[in-house]
């Protein structure tokens, strides 16, 4: 049972790969030697201690604000997932609301936000930072997710942005598993700086508007900054786009044999011991036994063209960055932020499902109605029993109708989000060394609304089909039976209700860091860093009080509440020990260490360990150990009660896609799980409810991360005139995590129960007496294990100056390597390395790989084409269980930008076009909605835009 143009733009990528592997990079040491002198030092992600850029002992990718502003994009997210290191996440193509219900983590849907998922680790093992701080966590008013919303930060707010693509926990602590995201936002601006931008699809849709703004003043011991933006984007329909039409790829019909329509069809489906029927005459105000007919596969319903391929939103951000030198030592820095968030979810009209056997889960009342006899409506002549107690026995299976009439059910989000951040910091000196500190106190809160259209109440559907004497005025009795255009408005003004649900998150962090150089040795000075954190986190999410009481129609939900705070210390050390010798250039070894004590989830101690040698000048080695660790979540350990629509093949049904008929075992094994016996449970595949909450017995996942790395970057080629830039850069990463926090794989508790008649697993399933799965348990648990290794690859060049310019060639390229999964205790290994995974959606290509050639020509005429590259993917086709592929896709982007000498290019004018073959993404069948997957493929369709820019 399925639950069910102008070619102008503003999303380019047509960068991506030069900002990816350009002069922007901090792991590759770039500048010129006039640029970088091996006396400046610096902060970078990584490292608590200052050193210089050039010998970065961990693998950083580091994107500058002109880089940011270069791809055309709205959503720094959008340009994050796009490095091949990435492995996607929530963004605007994802509608999930009401499709597949909330997850089974605890945060649920996340409407409108955007994540960074690197190494296919999940959002929630990426740290986000914001100035080497943490930032409070998003929300979407559907549950208490564990990662930040990167949408709630205004782009033009950012400097650069650093990327560390290797575990940091010892540095940083909890959730740095696969690396952090460190948002570096504007210190210092002098003037003006204005842009807007403007885009579509070439099919007339999804248009993209984005103003920004921001003003600097700069004077001898005080300094402002100020900004606000605003980013607006339309939709893009899944009736628009060809490959989102029906339910499956390919499909033209409900009639086909690979199914997937609803069956609560827009005339009803009526499951009863009178047979599997539907009205002949809708509509049909007086309905009659005579007047039905058998439901058949044509009357399914198509929710496939009631999506969004992109979600609608619509962004206001404002900013100040405040500096004022209280002395030649002391400086104190008051940051803020503040955006709203604007966005949509829409999905299919509501879908009805009432009796024993309607899969409601989570004691929905809907569960346990009856039609009664003297219903008006009610075409049978008897009551229609749920044989409950008290009630007569059983006589139905269920009741299913699409609410038309209601209209499509739309999910709107108001989401808040106000950081702000002050710090004192300086310097002073010990034994002839410079020693930094700083103090910070960081406020964050993150505030949701969610109004949800289309819901109806049990409460008050009990009523209406219940005994006509009970259902007086204002009730008006319902009518399921007669078919499309028989539900009145009168009937859904009684019924029908707003759904407002609200979620909240905080955050209050404290730290103190204090950092320099120890002693010297003969290879250089021994460099320390010392610190102490005290962070607080709290969250909520509170569903409409008619949801919490099981009185909903859709996904049900329980309140959650919950808090956690945590004391942090951590020591780093840089011993340098050889220089300037022969085969030793320079060799040092760099340790790190971090004790964590949560006030819920108990105590964790992780270290690193680091090596760099240059045999001579122009080569880098490295290699790290890392030891790292992720505290459960709020929502892990304090979720409540929800479902979870997953597209599940159950083993037991009679439909040629389950085992009943063909396998005995699979046949006894099910018939003594409460399947009836003559194979009359016959549901062809579809969303099963997994119930899902939160676990407050959560242990800390743990993980070891081994990382290799060479850097070449040769003086002789810049020098001699070969290259302005030339730098090749290689490393190898190994990631373990242990005790992951996961549910048992549903596929796994059903096959363990029909295949082995494993009673723990049959224990984890509630079926109906018709042998309908009405539950199955995705409580939390420390279960999982991830083994995962893969070859990161950046090559960049840049001519110099010639009489026709500069051109320049940038590659950067990931190789998936390994990607083992152990789920549920170890009873299931999982090879996930060139597959698609299917709902939740997400694609693990064996190769990822961008590669740009630009041109420029005296700083007035810019142009680039980027080439992306996806490797083929296999799934496994739900509806008939063999392999599909999902075969390669390249994207090409180009971009052109005019910046006048005349205008003291002050103004740039730019025009570009994303996915100039327009390439369509791979059709996929086990993805969850619209056919393809939104975490790693574009929307279909060509992409332009053009852009007006302004710098004082």
């Amino acid at each position: 049972m399925n639950r069910p143009a102008t070619l102008l733009g503003g999303t380019a990528l047509a960068v991506l790969s030069i900002f990816a592997a350009c002069p922007t990079f901090a792991q590759v040491p770039v500048q010129t030697a006039a640029d970088a002198s091996p006396q400046e030092t610096i902060v970078v992600t990584g490292s608590r201690i200052r050193r210089n850029p050039l010998d970065q002992s961990s693998p950083v990718v580091t994107l500058d604000q002109s880089s940011l502003a270069q791809t055309g994009l709205t959503s720094v997210a959008d340009i994050l997932q796009r490095l091949p290191s990435a492995s996607g996440g929530l963004n605007t193509k994802v509608n999930n609301s009401g499709n597949l219900g909330n997850p089974p983590d605890g945060g649920g849907v996340g409407a409108g936000s955007a994540e960074i998922d690197l190494r296919y680790l999940s959002a929630k093992r990426t740290l986000v930072l914001v100035d080497g701080l943490r930032f409070v966590n998003g929300t979407s008013a559907s549950g208490i997710p564990a990662t930040v919303d990167i949408n709630a930060i205004p782009a033009n707010m950012i400097e650069r942005v650093e990327v560390l693509q290797a575990g940091a926990s010892p540095l940083y602590g909890s959730d740095a598993i696969a690396g952090v995201v460190n948002i570096i936002t504007v210190a210092e601006q002098e003037g003006l700086r204005a842009s807007v931008q403007y885009g579509a699809f070439r099919q007339g849709d999804g248009d993209t508007f984005d103003a920004n703004i921001s003003y600097g003043v700069k004077g001898e011991t005080t300094s402002v900054v100020f900004g606000a933006s605003y980013v607006k984007q339309d939709p893009v329909s899944s009736a628009d786009r060809p490959i989102s039409l029906f339910p499956n790829p390919g499909q033209t019909s409900c009639a086909d044999a690979v199914g997937g329509c609803s069956s609560a069809a827009v005339n009803g489906r009526f499951l009863t011991d009178f047979g599997n029927q539907t009205i002949s005459n809708p509509p049909d105000s007086t309905p009659t036994l005579a007047e039905l007919r058998p439901f058949l596969a044509s009357d399914r319903f198509n929710f496939g063209p009631f999506n969004y391929l992109l979600t609608p939103s619509e962004r206001y951000g404002a900013w100040l960055s405040f500096r004022q030198e209280l002395t030649d030592k002391i400086n104190l820095r008051v940051k803020a932020q503040y955006n709203r968030r604007n966005s949509q979810n829409k999905a299919a009209f509501e879908p009805l499902f009432i009796g024993p056997d309607a899969g409601n889960g989570a004691g929905s009342l809907f569960d346990t109605l009856s039609f009664d006899a003297t219903n008006p409506f009610n075409p049978f002549g008897v009551t229609l029993s749920a044989g409950r107690p008290g009630q007569p026995d059983q006589n139905y299976s269920f009741i299913a109708r699409r609410l038309v009439e209601a209209g499509q059910r739309t999910f709107n989000q108001t989401v808040d989000t106000l950081s702000a951040t002050a710090t004192l910091d300086g310097s002073f000196t010990v034994g002839g060394h410079d020693w930094y500190w700083d103090a910070n106190a960081l406020f964050g809160i993150n505030d949701a609304h969610q109004s949800f259209t289309g819901n109806v109440r049990a409460d008050r559907v009990a009523q209406a089909i219940g005994p006509i004497a009970n259902c007086t005025a204002p009730c008006v009795p319902l009518n399921l039976f007669g078919g499309l255009g028989s539900i009145t408005p009168e009937m859904l003004n009684w019924i029908g209700f707003t759904e407002r649900d609200r979620s909240n998150q905080r955050l209050y962090d404290y730290t103190l860091n204090l950092s320099g150089n120890l002693i010297d040795l003969p290879a250089g000075p021994v460099g320390f860093a010392v610190g102490y954190e005290h962070r607080v986190q709290a969250a909520y999410f509170i569903p409409d009080p008619i949801v919490s009481a099981g009185l909903g129609a859709d996904i049900p939900a329980q309140p959650a509440a919950g808090r956690y705070n945590v004391d942090e210390v951590y020591g780093e050390v840089r011993v340098p020990l050889l220089k300037e010798k022969p085969f030793f250039y320079s060799l040092e070894v760099d340790g790190a260490i971090r004790h964590s004590s949560y006030s819920i989830s108990g105590q964790s101690t992780t270290y690193t360990a680091t090596g760099l040698w240059k045999p001579i000048e122009d080569l880098l080695f490295r290699g790290a150990y890392t030891t790292g660790f992720r505290a459960p979540s709020l929502g892990e350990l304090f979720g409540g009660r929800s479902r979870f629509d997953l597209p599940v093949v159950d083993p037991c049904t009679s439909d040629p896609s389950g085992l009943f008929q063909t396998n005995a075992t699979v046949r006894a094994n099910c018939i003594a799980d409460g399947v009836p016996a003559d194979g009359s449970y016959a549901e062809p595949p579809g969303q099963l409810p997994v119930i899902t909450q939160g676990n407050i017995n959560l242990k800390p996942e743990t993980s070891r991360n081994i990382t290799f790395g060479a850097v070449y970057a040769p003086l002789w080629a810049r020098n001699s005139g070969f290259a302005s830039t030339f730098s090749i850069e290689a490393n190898y990463y190994d990631i373990r995590v242990k005790k992951a926090i996961g549910a048992v794989d549903p596929n796994l508790t059903l096959r363990n129960c029909a295949l082995l008649g494993d009673a723990a697993s049959c224990a984890l399933t509630v079926r109906t007496r018709n042998g309908f799965v009405n539950e199955i348990d995705g409580t939390l648990q420390n279960l999982d294990s991830i083994r995962t290794e893969g070859l990161d690859l950046t090559a960049l060049y840049r001519t110099p100056e010639t009489g026709v310019g500069s051109f320049g060639l940038a590659v950067n390229a990931t190789w998936l390597l390994k990607y083992v999964l152990s789920a549920s205790n170890g009873f299931v290994v999982l090879d996930r390395k060139g597959t698609e995974r299917g709902s939740p959606d997400q694609a693990f290509p064996k190769f990822k790989g961008n590669a740009t050639i630009d041109w420029s020509l005296n700083d007035t005429i810019a142009a680039s084409f980027t080439g992306r590259y996806i490797d083929g993917v296999t799934e496994i086709n739900p509806n008939d269980g063999l392999p599909n592929r999902l075969h390669s896709r390249f994207y090409g982007d180009v971009q052109l930008t005019f910046t006048p000498g005349f205008a003291q290019h002050r103004f740039a004018f730019t025009i570009g076009v994303n996915n100039v073959f327009d390439t369509d993404p791979p059709p996929c069948f086990s993805c969850s909605l619209n056919n393809f997957d939104p975490t790693t493929y574009d929307v279909p369709g060509q992409f332009g835009y053009a852009r007006i820019s302004y710098k004082m």
